[in-house]
């Protein structure tokens, strides 16, 4: 291996050897660039699972400095880290003294996401940091240290509006439960727990009621929770993202949560500002360009700024047969001059969030802009699994924003507040 350009590697070797690599496929009948691939892929997965799951786990101990207030924090299901580094960003400082957050452990079982948090997340200091790469199980939650904080986005595949919604009759409607037990055996002070915007309407609103009351009565004294359907670009995200969030006190502590007051109600960020300034240097990771097809261009072609595949003017050799629900997101142009729609971390051709001008998807770094995730942020893994972990993240400046109110509620600084605007 001679180099890296580009994203592409050059190799240099024998000939005798190439010919062979070649004569090799073709009686295998597979492509040499493909089977390159494969290989690159196994050694990475394996040299990933080496440096993740070494055993046994080492977790940080609090750090304490004059004229700091640290509160320790825990993930379950942290993804590549949209509240990780939000929460490294939020800090508060009152009467000469700084007040933020430590992360002691996370937990995830998706091995990309895994390594990018590692990457990205622990500081210097924090040598001991090991992201917990394996499946949760009742062990594993045992084995979890007690900490101030208990942040997890259980997983929202059977809660989401797009597709079937089987809520907690799911395959993963009933994994927040596994947050439950945690909280149950260590009785953090606070809670955070993310959702999509469909948990209100899984099983006809049951599951919502029911997560609700297993986290206000979990643990020896229970938690006052505000739950919140928050409108993230209401909060300088140029991305349309709603979700639920529910943050909860413990009762013995006599404190309750304030949802914070939006900061961009009548000034919401667009995304053409948001990917065009500052511009993206073309050497910036993560910036790949999908090669697309001449049907996929030339359809582009046809679809205005903020128009998608079902209300374009299109001639009929471009238009999609597609029979059933028609999802208003496929070749959906954005405009430019309004946040984002939804940053998704998956689905087919058509929903990969298109440029307002240019004939073509996305690149991950500008997706990860919309999820207003910084530049320095790296994602390790192939290209759709970096798509796949910027959609499944939460944003981070949003989340950010009502990290700080947890320090605010806990120190006692006032700050502005709005109702929440979901009871149960």
């Amino acid at each position: 291996m001679d180099k890296l350009s580009n994203g592409t590697f050059q190799f240099r070797l024998p000939q005798s050897l190439v010919e062979e690599f070649k004569l090799a496929c073709v009686n295998s009948e597979v492509k040499p660039s493909e089977q390159l691939r494969i290989l690159i892929q196994n050694y990475v997965k394996l040299n990933k699972e080496n440096v993740l799951n070494e055993e046994p786990f080492c977790f940080p101990i609090r750090k304490k400095e004059k004229g700091k207030q640290i509160f320790t924090i825990g993930e379950m299901y942290c993804g590549p880290g949209g509240l990780g580094i939000a929460s490294k960003k939020a800090n508060i400082e009152m009467n000469g003294i700084k007040y933020g957050f430590q992360h002691i452990w996370a937990t995830d079982n998706h091995l990309e996401s895994c390594l990018t948090y590692q990457y990205n997340i622990p500081t210097k200091e924090d040598k001991k940091f090991k992201v917990i790469c394996k499946d949760i199980n009742p062990k594993l939650v045992e084995s979890l240290p007690k900490v101030d904080g208990f942040l997890y986005g259980f997983p929202c595949n059977d809660f989401s509006n797009v597709g079937e919604t089987k809520g907690l009759q799911g395959k993963y409607g009933a994994l927040y439960r596994y947050g439950v037990e945690y909280i149950q055996r260590n009785d953090p002070k606070f809670i955070f727990a993310e959702n999509v915007s469909g948990l209100s309407g899984a099983n006809s609103g049951y599951a919502f009621k029911k997560i609700f009351e297993e986290l206000s009565n979990a643990g020896k004294y229970g938690y006052k929770i505000t739950p919140h359907l928050y409108k993230f670009e209401e909060y300088g995200v140029p991305q349309a993202r709603h979700r639920y969030i529910l943050v909860g006190f413990r009762r013995d502590l006599n404190l309750k949560f304030l949802v914070p007051k939006p900061t961009h109600l009548n000034n919401y960020k667009n995304c053409y500002k948001a990917i065009c300034s500052p511009e993206i240097s073309i050497n910036a990771p993560n910036h790949e360009l999908t090669v697309q097809s001449k049907n996929v261009i030339e359809r582009l072609k046809y679809i205005k700024p903020g128009e998608n595949v079902w209300n374009a003017e299109l001639p009929d050799h471009l238009k999609l047969n597609v029979k059933g629900a028609k999802l208003s997101m496929i070749y959906k142009r954005l405009d430019p001059a309004k946040p984002s729609y939804t940053i998704t971390g998956s689905g087919g051709g058509g929903t990969h969030v298109y440029h307002w001008s240019e004939p073509r998807a996305l690149t991950n770094r500008e997706r990860a802009r919309l999820q207003t995730f910084p530049d320095n942020f790296i994602f390790q893994g192939s290209k759709e699994s970096v798509r796949r972990q910027i959609g499944m993240a939460g944003p981070v400046e949003g989340a950010k924003i009502i990290l700080e109110a947890i320090l605010k509620t806990f120190i006692g600084k006032n700050y502005q507040y709005i109702e929440a605007n979901t009871a149960l």
